[in-house]
């Protein structure tokens, strides 16, 4: 571990986790002095032998497991970055180390904060007269160490102090930096919570696509990868589509054959999809591409069940065959991906925008998209086109309404249906692609069958209705038949 040294640092970073470390190396390696805490004094150790085998200057960081060694080396006002677990290690933190700083200092959470804590955490700490931010990251390992997408909200004096540091160790997309002041309060993690719910909802459209052609069309794992190759180079190209087209073709360390097939069937989720279901349904801003994600995670952890349900339950009577042109099919299949994908990315917008207003963030969608374009799981060619979208209409509620968005929505919505109607008799389950038509189909029906329910519910629970001829509310005797 180093040695107390003068007051030099940059910025401090807590907690050389994996995230930790290789943003602390990032930072470093863009020229500024960054010390680095942790108490396991072997994650400081191991930080400072990556320094010495990455960095042209090693001296630029330093590692300590003591809070007052570490607090003497950071230039005032003093800038911390937390990497730490959501939840009551943040808490845990702040409580280890605000009593050691003054006034005009800042404080950054880089984790997956609940928005709700992170607004606590801001009034909480203005009372010291400490700034706080909560600061969205994402990229995952290799972001953090080369470039991720930063999303910081909360006190606008703090991010214009770390503004340098945090332009310099941002992804670049067309020479910007993937950074940007998102807005007041928990802007920032709200904007990180929605990130991850749309990685939620795009994931589950792309495994869908693969489960369609792995068993629908009977494709290898060699012919999916040159599938997923070849959907990079378009549309689609992104993130989440480059490491499909690895991962499937990705062979075993421990044996024989590629390691996909050997993956248990089972899949989790940490909380963030979970929270834009809820905040969706709280704000009546649906995201139900999202929503089905977060369900399949949960069915998916039902090993047992499925098992048994296996044996008991029948799907369609005949097998799965498909006697057509697979070239043609493949090729509508990834158009109907291409569409749900663009649906999936409005509603995490129309969210954004909703949350906007109902919290008074002052968030800029334009520089939302421009955040994401490169560092993060979401990163693809459709954020040109949000990006497009809110550069020319900053207040629009919903990019589906934006008239070059929804073009390619519609020409894209025959080849939804074609893949549900072949997909579904083959008894395959793809909710992804079935919610996003029907959002599709729903938001742009002038007539829905609401007035039914609101007819119900007016007569179990005399909770009123509207009528289209009349303002008002009203309620009615309802009649019963015999």
């Amino acid at each position: 571990m180093a040695e107390t040294q003068k007051t030099s640092a940059d910025i401090g970073i807590v907690g050389l986790g994996v995230m930790g470390a290789n943003l602390g190396l990032n930072i470093a390696e863009n020229g500024f002095t960054v010390v680095a805490y942790d108490r396991d004094s072997s994650k400081g150790s191991h930080l400072t032998n990556m320094a010495q085998e990455q960095l042209s200057d090693p001296s630029k960081i330093n590692a300590y497991n003591d809070i007052t060694q570490f607090i003497i080396a950071l230039k005032k006002p003093r800038t911390i970055l937390m990497l730490v677990p959501a939840g009551a290690p943040v808490d845990a933190v702040i409580h280890d180390f605000a009593p050691h700083l003054e006034a005009g200092d800042i404080m950054i959470d880089g984790g997956n904060s609940f928005f709700k804590d992170t607004n606590r955490r801001v009034e909480e700490l203005a009372k010291k007269n400490i700034h706080f931010m909560g600061m969205g990251v994402s990229g995952g390992e290799s972001g953090a160490r080369h470039g991720p997408s930063l999303m910081p909200g909360g006190d606008r004096t703090a991010w214009e102090h770390a503004k340098p540091i945090l332009e310099a160790a941002a992804a670049k997309a067309d020479g910007e930096p993937c950074v940007g002041w998102l807005g007041r309060g928990a802007a920032g993690h709200y904007v990180k919570m929605v990130h991850n719910g749309i990685e939620y909802g795009l994931m589950e459209l792309i495994t869908e696509s693969y489960d369609i052609m792995h068993r629908g069309l009977g494709l290898n794992l060699e012919e999916l990868h040159k599938v997923y190759k070849e959907w990079t180079k378009g549309p689609m190209g992104g993130f989440l589509m480059e490491i499909t087209a690895d991962v499937l073709v990705q062979k075993d360390p421990l044996g024989d054959g590629y390691i996909l097939p050997k993956i248990l069937d089972t899949a989790h989720q940490k909380g963030t999809g979970l929270w834009t279901s809820e905040e969706s349904l709280t704000l009546q801003a649906p995201t139900p591409v999202i929503d089905a994600a977060v369900t399949q995670r949960v069915l998916s952890s039902t090993k047992d069940q499925r098992l048994q349900a296996s044996q008991k339950l029948a799907g369609p009577k005949s097998s799965i065959s498909f006697n057509g042109d697979k070239t043609a099919f493949i090729a509508e299949l990834g158009n109907a991906l291409y569409g749900a994908m663009m649906l999936t990315y409005a509603q995490g917008i129309h969210l954004l925008q909703v949350a906007n207003k109902a919290y008074d963030y002052g968030l800029v969608l334009e520089t939302v998209a421009a955040v994401w374009r490169e560092g993060c799981i979401i990163r693809s060619q459709l954020l040109k086109d949000l990006r497009n979208v809110y550069r020319n209409s900053p207040d629009l509620i919903n990019p589906i309404l934006d008239t070059n968005y929804s073009a390619k929505i519609v020409n894209t919505q025959e080849n939804i249906r074609k893949v549900i109607t072949t997909a579904t008799p083959w008894g395959l389950p793809i909710p992804g692609f079935t919610s996003a038509l029907s959002y599709y189909d729903t938001y742009r029906s002038a007539q829905l069958p609401a007035n039914l329910l609101q007819a119900q519910r007016d007569y179990f629970g005399a909770h009123t209705f509207e009528r289209v001829d009349q303002e008002g509310t009203f309620h009615i005797q309802w009649s019963t038949t015999e």
